[in-house]
C-alpha cells in the first residue's frame, strides 16, 4: 500500500556531491523508520543509513561523516545528502520504509536510482 520513488541519482566526479530524494505515497500513516540501502556492481546489498520517525539517525561506517539522512514527515519524503563521494560509492541506491499495518511490520522498497562516481 506504500509506494516509494527515488530520484536524484546521476554521474558525479570523485569528491562531488549528490542529493537523493524519496517520495512516499499510499498508506503513509503506516510508515515508521525509513532508510537507504545500496548495491554496488557484483556485490551484495548493504545498509547505508536510517532515520526513525522522530528523526534519530544512524549510519554505516563507510558513509559516516559524508552522508546525511533526513526526512520531512509533513511531505512524506526522505533524503540522502551525499558529500565527498568516492568511486566505491557507485551503486544503485534504494529507499526503504518500515510499515506498521494492523500490528505487522513490513518493509517497502523503492525501485532504486543509479549513482555513479567516476572521473
Amino acid at each position: 500500500q506504500v509506494q516509494l520513488v527515488e530520484s536524484g541519482g546521476g554521474l558525479v566526479q570523485p569528491g562531488g556531491s549528490l542529493r537523493l530524494s524519496c517520495a512516499a505515497s499510499g498508506s503513509i500513516f503506516s510508515i515508521r523508520a525509513m532508510g537507504w540501502y545500496r548495491q554496488a556492481p557484483g556485490k551484495q546489498r548493504g545498509w547505508a543509513a536510517s532515520i526513525t520517525r522522530g528523526g534519530a539517525t544512524t549510519y554505516a561506517d563507510s558513509v559516516k561523516g559524508r552522508f546525511t539522512i533526513s526526512r520531512d514527515n509533513a511531505n512524506n519524503t526522505v533524503s540522502l545528502q551525499m558529500n565527498n563521494l568516492k568511486p566505491e560509492d557507485t551503486a544503485v541506491f534504494y529507499c526503504t520504509a518500515d510499515l506498521l499495518d494492523n500490528g505487522i511490520m513490513r518493509t517497502a522498497w523503492g525501485q532504486g536510482t543509479q549513482v555513479t562516481v567516476s572521473s
